[in-house]
């Protein structure tokens, strides 16, 4: 028996051979299996955030105008949005070619706007979709411009409020040796999370393509809940996902939003 065991410790010093056992250990391990799995699962859900977007743009009876924080290959959204104007806004640090409006970061953006370098500081937007840096930190800050050039009754749209498992809520994009893979919607639910418990706002998160998050001045999408703490923790969410993000399914959601503007055209 000793001598068996002095050849596999042997054996397993050789690195083809250590990779090997190490490597399918870490792929069949059960928690590996069932996070990869919740991945694969979000990835078949639908409508897509461009079908929620063009549905929350139908709605109004007026000319729209649309925003968008963070654009990457314009074909995969952008393009496809339904609105009479709209504006696109991407740094192009992911997208070489980067065929923006404006070829900025968000803050930069959205400073040149406030001191009337670019558009015009007077102008609101029916819907700003935010998909830039999926950081809390800088989502919070995309949250806080987009309402000061919202219109009234207007609609945030933030991306990726709703990671399946802790390893897509990483905060290192790069990082892809989890059952997430290359998938990544960051920590934007925590600073989603932090304007839920925002009176100032009404608030829901739709349940399919990552999360999301439907953010409104106006309109009784979803009461605020009270804050839950200063720091937020992925297994609080998790334990408390319907309730801390008003967590509902694009059905429920057009049906309420339809009754809301079918009053207001009245």
């Amino acid at each position: 028996m000793r001598i068996v065991d002095t050849l596999k410790f042997k054996l397993l010093k050789i690195k083809p051979i250590q990779y090997y056992f190490l490597g399918k250990a870490h792929l069949n391990d059960k928690f590996y299996i069932n996070d990869h799995k919740k991945g694969e699962l979000e990835k078949k859900k639908t409508p897509s955030r461009t079908e929620i977007i063009n549905h929350i743009l139908s709605l109004f009876d007026t000319k729209t105008t649309y925003l968008e924080i963070g654009v990457r290959d314009p074909d995969e959204n952008f393009n496809l949005i339904n609105a009479d104007k709209k504006y696109s806004v991407d740094p192009g640090i992911e997208f070489e070619e980067n065929p923006v409006d404006f070829a900025l970061t968000s803050d930069a953006f959205f400073e040149q706007l406030t001191n009337g370098k670019i558009l015009s500081k007077d102008i609101k937007f029916d819907v700003i979709f935010v998909d830039g840096l999926h950081l809390a930190e800088q989502v919070n800050k995309d949250i806080e411009n987009a309402l000061k050039y919202i219109k009234e009754d207007g609609y945030i749209v933030i991306h990726d409020c709703n990671p399946p498992t802790e390893w897509h809520a990483r905060s290192e994009h790069n990082y892809r040796y989890t059952p997430a893979r290359h998938n990544w919607n960051g920590t934007t639910w925590k600073s989603f999370l932090k304007w839920r418990c925002n009176d100032l706002v009404k608030s829901c998160c739709i349940d399919s393509d990552w999360g999301v998050g439907i953010l409104s001045k106006t309109h009784p999408i979803g009461n605020s809940i009270d804050k839950i703490g200063e720091f937020y923790e992925y297994n609080e969410l998790n334990d408390n996902r319907k309730e801390y993000l008003n967590l509902i399914d694009f059905e429920a959601f057009k049906n309420k939003v339809d009754v809301i503007h079918h009053k207001a055209s009245h």
